[in-house]
């Protein structure tokens, strides 16, 4: 698969596809199949939820995996995402850079 972003992921939820949703969380966290249509669909529940205010607070990711600490990134990844245990911490590892 070419490089996906969270541009991808939100592109495919926006239009109704869990499916490709799912298949960008794969590539960007690190999250098999299951976990990642798990975390699809509870993304797609906050969103319907909380609007453009969750909106925010999931466009926070970007700022936090690039200034932010592994707890910061983790956070949002549990409360975007319902990332918990080795899923959560495998997809911090994900995103963060090397070195």
């Amino acid at each position: 698969m070419a490089d996906v972003t969270f541009r991808d992921f939100a592109a495919a939820v926006m239009r109704g596809d869990a499916p490709a949703g799912a298949t960008v969380l794969q590539a960007l966290l690190g999250l098999d199949g299951d976990a990642a249509a798990a975390a699809t669909a509870h993304f797609q529940a906050q969103m319907a939820a909380g609007g453009p205010a969750f909106m925010g607070k999931a466009m926070g990711l970007r700022t936090a995996v690039a200034s932010g600490s592994d707890e910061e990134v983790a956070a949002l990844l549990a409360d975007c995402f319902g990332l918990a245990g080795p899923a959560l911490a495998g997809a911090v590892r994900a995103l963060r850079p090397a070195g």
